[in-house]
């Protein structure tokens, strides 16, 4: 148990000074092995590898599918619409309020979660210019918008949780 909680802080701690996840997650598989005394190589090309193939060929068409359909309301304007329009109704000095609701809209209207957040963030970062709040705030705003009550409050978003195995 020692070990899993040693890997789940260095996990958390590389992927928040920036280290990038792809490299972190099998770092942090690896020290749990380690730390457990499992045998480090059977541990990556059995456990580890499994359950990674597994997730992606489980999940590929959804987060395939999500992304082609972020990209396309991006390139058509539609995700830098819908945030414009957020912004008129709610107001300019209210910016954190208005990504979080044009983030809810844009999941409730298909686009999956974790693409939500890069078809948004040059219309939020603009936005954040203009009202003079700082960058900092970017992350907990799309936390908020796209990770917490749009992804398990209401059913029908197309999410990973809401769909069926």
């Amino acid at each position: 148990m020692l070990s899993i909680l040693v890997g789940l802080v260095m996990l958390m701690a590389l992927a928040y000074l920036g280290w990038s996840i792809i490299w972190v997650a099998p770092l942090a598989a690896g020290v749990v092995a380690l730390l457990s005394g499992l045998d480090v190589y059977e541990t990556y090309t059995g456990t580890y590898m499994d359950g990674l193939v597994n997730f992606v060929k489980a999940w590929f068409p959804i987060f395939l599918l999500g992304a082609v359909f972020g990209k396309l309301m991006e390139k058509t304007g539609a995700a830098r619409s819908v945030a414009k329009k957020v912004t008129q109704l709610i107001g300019k000095k209210r910016a954190i309020l208005g990504v979080l609701i044009a983030a809810a809209l844009l999941i409730y209207g298909g686009v999956s979660l974790f693409v939500v957040v890069f078809a948004l963030y040059p219309i939020a970062l603009g936005l954040f210019r203009e009202a003079d709040i700082s960058r900092k705030l970017l992350v907990p705003t799309f936390a908020l918008g796209a990770f917490t009550f749009t992804m398990t409050s209401a059913p029908g978003t197309p999410q990973i949780q809401n769909l069926k195995y």
